[in-house]
C-alpha cells in the first residue's frame, strides 16, 4: 500500500513532537489562589484539636511550597486578615439584609443573631475565628479586629432596640438598648464557644427559637 504522507527527517519529526505533546498550562484567575488558600485556612481551623497552624502545614495541604504562600499574603497573619474580612463582608451583609427586609424591630433582632449562629454553624473553622480560639498565638491586632466586628454586630442590636424602646415609651430607652443588646451579644458569645469547645457537636441553632423568645419577650 502507497503512503501518500511525505516522510520526515529526524529533525522534523523532534520539532513535531515539541509542538504537540506538551499540554498547555492554564494559569489561574486572578484571586483564585488567594481565595484557595482561604479555604485550605478555614477547613483546617476545623480540626477539633485546635493546634495552631503553621505556613508549612497549610503549604502541605495545598501541595505548594511556603514561598508560594508569600507570593500572595506577605504573613500568616495577613492570611487571617483575609478570612476575617471575609468573615465581616458575610456577617455584616446579613445584618444589613435584615434592615432592609423587617421593619419591626424586634424581629430585626431576632434574624440578626439567628443568622450570625447560622453562619458560624455552616462554618466551623471560621466560628473558632469569631471566638478568638484560632487568634490565641497569632498577632495580637487580629484578635483586636475580630473584636471590632463584634462590637459592630453589638451596636445594630443596640440600635434596635433603642427603637423599640422608645416606641413603647421606656424613660431610659439608651440604657435599655445597652442592657438589652449586652445580652443578646453574651447568648451569641456563648453558643459559639460553646459549639468550638464541643467540637462542633453542641450547634448554635439547637433550641435557638425558645432561646430568643426568653431573651426577646
Amino acid at each position: 500500500m502507497n503512503n501518500d504522507m511525505p516522510e520526515m527527517d529526524d529533525d522534523e519529526l523532534d520539532a513535531l513532537s515539541e509542538t504537540t505533546v506538551r499540554p498547555k498550562r492554564h494559569r489561574p484567575k486572578p484571586g483564585q489562589r488567594r481565595l484557595e488558600i482561604l479555604q485550605a485556612l478555614a477547613t483546617m481551623l476545623e480540626d477539633p484539636a485546635g493546634e495552631r497552624i503553621t505556613t508549612a502545614a497549610l503549604a502541605k495541604k495545598l501541595s505548594v511550597s511556603e514561598a508560594a504562600l508569600y507570593r500572595h499574603f506577605a504573613s500568616k497573619a495577613q492570611m487571617f486578615e483575609g478570612l476575617i474580612g471575609f468573615i465581616e463582608d458575610s456577617v455584616m451583609g446579613l445584618i444589613h439584609q435584615v434592615q432592609e427586609r423587617e421593619t419591626d424591630h424586634r424581629v430585626r433582632c431576632q434574624h440578626m443573631v439567628t443568622l450570625v449562629l447560622q453562619f458560624a454553624q455552616a462554618n466551623p473553622g471560621m466560628a473558632r475565628v469569631m471566638v478568638g480560639d484560632a487568634l490565641l498565638y497569632e498577632h495580637t491586632r487580629l484578635q483586636e479586629r475580630i473584636d471590632l466586628l463584634m462590637a459592630k454586630v453589638e451596636t445594630s442590636l443596640k440600635m434596635e432596640w433603642r427603637e423599640l424602646a422608645a416606641q413603647r415609651g421606656d424613660a431610659t430607652p439608651t440604657v435599655t438598648a445597652q442592657i438589652r443588646a449586652e445580652t443578646l451579644m453574651a447568648f451569641v458569645q456563648g453558643r459559639l464557644l460553646r459549639y468550638c469547645r464541643s467540637a462542633w457537636k453542641r450547634r448554635p441553632g439547637d433550641e435557638l427559637a425558645a432561646s430568643l423568645d426568653l431573651l426577646l419577650a
